[in-house]
C-alpha cells in the first residue's frame, strides 16, 4: 500500500474490511473513466454482507442448493500456509502467484525381507511411495528409481500409524496436511531412520501393487528431484 502512495494514517483504517469499499471503487471509477469507457454507473451495486439485499438472495441459492444436495461443506486440494495455518490464495502471496495444487498418486511398493537394519526396527510393514503423473502405465512396472544422492526419510503413516512410508521429508511434509499421519501437519519419524541417503536404498527388493512380477528392485536414476512431488 506505501508503494500505491498510501500513508500509514490511511493503511491502518484497512484493518477494518469495510474500508476497502469506501476506499478503491471511487478510485477504480475514476481510472475507467480516464480510459474512456463508458460505463452505466447506476447499476453498480456491492456484492458482500454489506449490501443486506444481495447477501440475502446469494444466501437464499445456497441454501436451496444445499437442500436439494447438489453443494455440501468439506475440504478441498489447494495451497496451504502452514505459518498462518489456512489456505493462501493467488492475491496473498508475495511470490508464486499461478501456482496450485498438483495431484499426484501414490504407489505403494512393499519392502520385502530383509528389510535394511534401520528400517526393520519399526516392526511394521515398510513401503516406499512413488508419486507418479501417470498411474496406469503402474501395469509394466519393472524397477523403482532412487536418487542415491537425496535424502529420504521414513515415517509412520495413517491415522492410526499402522504403516511406514519411506519418502523425502518434503513429500512426508505434504502427506501430513493431508490426514496421512495420524497428526495433522506432524510428521513422526521411525527412530534412527529419520534421515537416509538414497544410495542405502538401493537394491532393495519390492512388491508392486499392480505389475505381474512377484518383485521389483529400486535402481539408481540421478534426474530425480527431491521438490517434486
Amino acid at each position: 500500500m506505501k508503494m500505491l502512495g498510501l500513508d500509514d494514517s490511511e493503511i491502518i483504517k484497512f484493518t477494518d474490511a469495510s474500508h476497502w469499499l469506501d476506499y478503491f471503487p471511487q478510485l477504480c471509477i475514476s481510472d475507467v473513466q480516464k480510459m474512456g469507457l463508458k460505463i452505466d454507473w447506476r447499476r453498480t451495486f456491492i456484492t458482500t454482507d454489506r449490501n443486506p439485499y444481495y447477501d440475502s438472495f446469494v444466501c437464499w441459492q445456497f441454501r436451496k442448493l444445499r437442500e436439494a444436495k447438489k453443494i455440501d461443506f468439506g475440504k478441498r486440494y489447494t495451497i496451504y500456509s502452514p505459518g498462518d495455518g489456512q489456505p493462501c490464495m493467488d492475491h496473498d502471496r508475495l511470490a508464486g502467484e499461478g501456482a496450485g495444487p498438483q495431484e499426484y498418486t501414490l504407489i505403494k511398493l512393499k519392502i520385502l525381507e530383509p528389510l535394511p537394519e534401520f528400517l526393520a526396527k519399526s516392526e511394521k510393514n515398510v513401503f516406499l511411495v512413488a508419486a507418479t503423473l501417470r498411474p496406469e502405465t503402474m501395469y509394466g512396472q519393472t524397477n523403482c528409481f532412487i536418487h542415491p544422492d537425496i535424502e529420504y526419510c521414513a515415517f509412520y503413516a495413517g491415522q492410526r500409524e499402522t504403516e511406514v512410508f519411506v519418502a523425502t521429508e518434503r513429500a512426508a511434509r505434504n502427506m501430513s496436511y493431508q490426514e496421512m499421519t495420524a497428526e495433522n501437519g506432524k510428521i513422526r519419524f521411525v527412530d534412527g531412520a529419520e534421515k537416509i541417503l538414497g544410495k542405502q536404498l538401493l537394491g532393495l527388493a519390492l512388491k508392486s501393487p499392480l505389475t505381474k512380477y512377484d518383485r521389483i528392485y529400486s535402481l539408481p536414476m540421478l534426474t530425480i528431484k527431491d521438490d517434486k512431488g
